[in-house]
């Protein structure tokens, strides 16, 4: 069985300070098997990381919709923040990506859809995110455990990093599968969701990774990364 983290970012995320390659090392010194990089709003930090680690990587996206967050898999072209839900499904599954909802009940995250958006949209989507290790209030995701139970969708997990150390806090146990969504979807209806929230002190890097990038950019491959750009 293969232990697959679902959900994190790098410096192509405007809340987090992690180069690519510090995540890769990360990831591999913890024994990830894959590692889905999915920035907010862009697919550039994932790009980035799969040149560096082909085998290791899933190139993702985490999508500000105009009612919460939609995450995605094996994504191809960058999708824009501020559609709504239905349009964003649509440009997603247009490529052939997975698409879940992240920490869809989270009760203290602004970019979670809550109960009404996600009932909206859940019969368009293939899984809910039943363990982020960012979500403070364990039953915030058992809450959405139960909601993935009651309408048969599949489940994912993810550290939701932003550090380097919170890398495979919560993951996937799951089977082997090729690097392609039809595989991907064949394992992960077979996989089971692990792992434990992580403290709440990495929430203060973020907040410090905002600042710094709004007072003075960060250099990275060339580009200067501020505040909301790549």
């Amino acid at each position: 069985m293969w232990k697959v983290d679902l959900h994190s970012h790098t410096i192509y995320s405007k809340d987090c300070l992690t180069r690519p390659e510090d995540a890769i090392a990360r990831a591999r010194r913890i024994g990830l098997d894959k590692l889905a990089i999915t920035e907010h709003d862009n697919l550039a930090g994932a790009l980035r990381a799969k040149e560096l680690a082909p085998d290791l990587i899933i190139v993702g996206e985490e999508v500000m919709t105009t009612h919460g967050e939609l995450i995605a898999y094996f994504v191809k072209e960058e999708v824009p923040r501020g559609l709504s839900p239905q349009e964003t499904v649509r440009r997603l599954r247009e490529q052939g990506a997975v698409v879940a909802i992240p920490h869809p009940l989270d009760s203290l995250r602004n970019s979670a859809m809550g109960l009404e958006s996600v009932l909206e949209v859940i019969g368009l989507v293939d899984a809910l995110e039943v363990r982020n290790a960012r979500c403070v209030r364990p039953q915030d995701n058992l809450a959405a455990q139960k909601l993935a139970q009651e309408h048969g969708l599949m489940v994912t997990a993810g550290s939701d990093a932003h550090i380097p150390f919170e890398l495979g806090h919560c993951y996937m146990e799951m089977p082997e599968f090729e690097d392609e969504p039809e595989s991907f979807v064949d394992a992960l209806q077979h996989a089971k969701p692990m792992g434990k929230e992580s403290p709440f002190w990495p929430h203060l890097m973020s907040t410090y990774a905002k600042w710094r990038k709004r007072i003075r950019p960060v250099a990275y491959g060339g580009v200067l990364h501020a505040y909301g750009k790549k």
